[in-house]
């Protein structure tokens, strides 16, 4: 069976290993300090160090996971790509992956990246109203990881790496006007929404649509971030002005503590419109943006591992998310599906 190198095992990288190796798959795992669970579990082959060092000594046509933080996952892919490795990535990052494109070709590499639940998931979404619908008059993915009640804190905790949370947050975010790209600081287009089980949160801009400004037809399009109220209202009075560290030391992840993820995406043409919600408030020990995130990582990874990346719809090259097949986005909402996260369209 081939082997599966996952690079970085914090919360989600963790998940998507222990899901992959409960498939059957051999895993190797990456990270200067991996979980205990990944360690003491003598079917993954653990190797606490530095991943540049270790994709060096690759022979190449490996099936590699990139989850490291953004600005440690892009200082890789070249050396991934050069590899002629397939890769999954999971890295967040300003940067576009797609100026890699030819040199994936030359070397033979596959790439798809931004493969979480959004982007991710939500482009493929979008991808498939496009097909259904054709020319979209609006498009909106609204999306956030949060506790289930605020506090008297930042009513936050962040799932994944702090630092990409904070990138998110300064980054000016690209939205789609009138068929024309805009930048506009993130932050920005502030309004109430409702979500189930809740009074009801708020939405602000964020640079979350990416690759879709260029692939998917549209008038209006944007991405908004979901977060309890009190969290955004503290950001804007005293963030830029918190040390870094006290940020990441404030929005450590409590696993004791209740939380869930939510996603809505809508779309509409002239003449009909699409809804997804995706609804999760994590299982068996493993919170909500890990599993959502997790899943769709674990579901690319898997199928290129078992039935190959020609199956996902992709050629050699560097793609974006929307690109894979109907067959690929049923087969991720499948596993949802298996997993208890609730899609409801």
């Amino acid at each position: 069976m081939t082997t599966i190198v996952a690079l970085g095992c914090g919360l989600v990288g963790e998940f998507v290993v222990q899901r992959l190796v409960d498939d059957g798959h051999s895993v190797v795992a990456v990270d200067l300090h991996l979980p205990d669970s990944i360690k003491k579990n003598t079917q993954i082959k653990s190797i606490e160090g530095d991943a540049k060092e270790y994709i060096s000594t690759l022979k190449g046509d490996e099936i590699i996971i990139n989850m490291l933080p953004g600005r440690i996952g892009h200082g890789i892919r070249k050396d991934l790509v050069v590899g002629g490795h397939n890769i999954v990535d999971l890295a967040f990052t300003a940067e576009d992956p797609q100026q890699l494109d030819e040199l994936a070709k030359k070397h033979g590499s596959t790439m798809i990246w931004d493969i979480g639940i959004a982007p991710g998931l939500s482009n493929m979404l979008l991808a498939h109203a496009q097909r259904e619908l054709g020319f979209l008059n609006k498009a909106t993915i609204h999306v956030g990881g949060n506790p289930t009640e605020p506090d008297e804190e930042w009513s936050y905790m962040a799932p994944f790496s702090p630092s990409d949370v904070i990138e998110e947050y300064t980054r000016p975010a690209r939205i789609l006007r009138d068929q024309t790209v805009v930048e506009v600081p993130a932050l920005t287009e502030r309004h109430q929404i409702d979500v189930e089980g809740t009074d009801g949160m708020e939405a602000f801009l964020t640079d979350g649509l990416r690759s879709v400004l260029d692939t998917i037809e549209a008038n209006d399009m944007a991405e908004y971030t979901v977060r309890w109220p009190q969290h955004i209202d503290r950001w804007i009075a005293e963030g830029h002005s918190t040390p870094e560290e006290d940020l990441l030391k404030a929005w450590k992840f409590d696993s004791n503590r209740n939380e869930f993820t939510w996603m809505k995406v809508y779309c509409e043409s002239e003449q009909d419109s699409k809804q997804w919600i995706v609804a999760d408030y994590g299982k068996d020990g493993n919170g909500s943006m890990a599993r959502t995130t997790g899943l769709v990582t674990y579901a690319l990874a898997s199928r290129f591992a078992t039935f190959g990346t020609e199956a996902c719809g992709l050629t050699t090259g560097v793609h974006p998310p929307e690109n894979v097949n109907e067959e690929t986005l049923n087969a991720v909402l499948e596993i949802f599906n298996l997993h208890d996260v609730n899609v409801v369209s």
